[in-house]
C-alpha cells in the first residue's frame, strides 16, 4: 500500500516527507522525480506491548510513501505526473497556510482553499480526459459491430463523466457492486482516498478556526483534513527523545502531529493492525478492514493461510488488563476463532496451521 505526496510548489511536501521517513530526499527539486521511501506507524498498542515483553526483535507496521512530482496549473496538459500518481493507493495533498515572506507562492498570496480546488480540479480533469478518449474508442468499436460488454463500459463510463462534470471527485460517486468490478482496471486519480495536510505556521498550531471551516467546506467529499506546522515537526525530528518531551511540553502538545498522521494514513487506506507477541519478536501487521483470520495468516506467511486450522485471540485491552497471557485465559478472555472470523483492530493473534 502506497501514499503520494502531492502539492504545488513550495508548501512543505519535501520537508514533510524527510520528517516521516527520517531520510534525506537527495534532491533539491522534484519537479519531475519520485522520491520513494517508508513511514513507521507510530502505534502506541505496539510500544506497550514492546515494554510488556521485552522482545529481541520489535517490528512496527510500515506504508509506503512516495514524494510525486510537484503539480502546478495546468498540469493536466502534459499528462506525466498522473502517469505517475496512478500508481498509489492514496492520495496526501499538502497545502499552504503559512505567512513567510522569505517562501515564495506560485499565486502570490496565500488562500488553501483556493489551493485545495486548483489541485481537485487537476485530478478531476485528468479523468475526465481519460474518460472522453475511452468513450470515443468504444464508440469506434460500436459502429463496427454490437457488442454487449463495450455497451456496459458505455454505460457506466457515461454516469462517471456525468459525475466529474458536477466537478466532484469520483470518490463521491455511488456504486453497486457489478459497476465496481466494471472500472477496476481504471486507475481513475479522483477515486483514490485523499488526505489534506494543512501546513500552518508556529503560531497557528493551536488555532483551528481554519481547519474547521475546510473541515465543513468539503464535507461529503471523503477528504481526510488534519492540520501540521512542518517547520515545528522538523525541528522535534532533530532532537533527541529527552529534548523532545521537554519540546512537546513546552508547546503543550502530548506527541508530534505527524506521529498521528502515519495513524491517519493507516485509516485512509483502509487498514486495521493485528499482532503477534513474545520474547523473541513482536510485530504489528497490517490487514485490510473485514478481512478473515486464514487472510490474516496470509499476510504473515502463505503457508498459514493454506494450512489454517483456528486462531487464538486476546484482546488488546484485556492482555494491558491483566498484564499477562496467562491472567487474560484464567479469565477465559483468550477466545479460539476459525476460519469465518473478522479480524478486529488491536487484536492479538496467534496461529495454529498444518502443512
Amino acid at each position: 500500500m502506497k501514499i503520494g505526496i502531492i502539492g504545488l510548489p513550495q508548501v512543505g511536501k519535501k520537508i514533510l516527507f524527510e520528517v516521516l521517513t527520517q531520510q534525506k530526499s537527495n534532491t533539491q527539486d522534484n519537479s519531475r522525480d519520485i522520491i520513494p521511501g517508508v513511514v513507521k506507524v507510530k502505534d502506541p498498542r505496539f510500544d506497550k506491548l514492546v515494554s510488556m515483553y521485552s522482545p529481541k526483535n520489535e517490528v512496527p507496521a510500515t506504508i509506503d510513501i512516495l514524494l510525486l512530482p510537484r503539480i502546478e496549473k495546468n498540469a493536466v496538459s502534459s499528462g506525466e505526473v498522473f502517469a505517475k500518481i496512478a500508481d498509489v493507493d492514496a492520495l496526501c495533498h499538502i497545502v499552504r497556510s503559512f505567512e513567510d515572506e522569505s517562501v515564495y507562492h506560485v499565486e502570490g498570496i496565500i488562500n488553501p482553499i483556493r489551493d485545495i480546488d486548483a489541485i481537485n480540479s487537476e485530478l478531476i480533469l485528468n479523468d475526465m480526459i481519460f474518460i472522453e478518449k475511452r468513450l470515443e474508442r468504444i464508440d469506434k468499436e460500436l459502429s463496427r459491430k454490437k457488442d454487449t460488454a463495450r455497451e456496459k463500459d458505455k454505460e457506466i463510463l457515461l454516469k462517471l463523466k456525468a459525475h466529474l462534470e458536477k466537478e466532484l471527485p469520483l470518490r463521491t460517486i455511488p456504486l453497486n457492486k457489478e459497476e465496481r468490478k466494471l472500472i477496476l482496471a481504471y486507475q481513475f486519480i479522483s477515486m483514490k482516498p485523499m488526505i489534506i495536510v494543512l501546513n500552518v505556521g508556529e503560531e497557528d498550531i493551536k488555532d483551528t478556526s481554519l481547519l474547521d471551516s475546510l473541515k465543513l467546506k468539503y464535507k461529503g467529499q471523503q477528504i481526510e483534513i488534519m492540520q501540521v506546522s512542518i517547520k515545528i515537526e522538523s525541528e522535534i525530528a532533530s532532537l533527541s527523545k529527552e529534548e523532545q518531551k521537554d519540546f512537546l511540553s513546552a508547546l503543550g502538545i502530548e506527541e508530534p502531529t505527524v506521529d498521528a498522521l502515519t495513524r491517519l494514513f493507516y485509516k485512509t487506506l483502509g487498514l486495521i493492525s493485528f499482532f503477534t507477541v513474545g520474547k523473541d519478536e513482536v510485530r504489528e501487521w497490517m490487514v485490510r478492514e473485514n478481512s478473515t483470520a486464514p487472510e490474516a495468516a496470509g499476510v504473515i506467511h502463505t503457508d498459514l493461510q493454506r494450512g489454517f486450522i483456528r486462531a487464538q485471540i486476546i484482546k488488546y485491552k484485556d492482555l494491558v488488563s491483566f498484564g499477562t497471557e496467562a491472567k487474560v485465559k484464567e479469565a477465559g478472555k483468550c477466545y479460539v476463532k476459525g476460519k469465518d472470523y473478522i479480524v478486529e483492530d488491536g487484536d492479538i493473534i496467534d496461529i495454529r496451521f498444518n502443512v
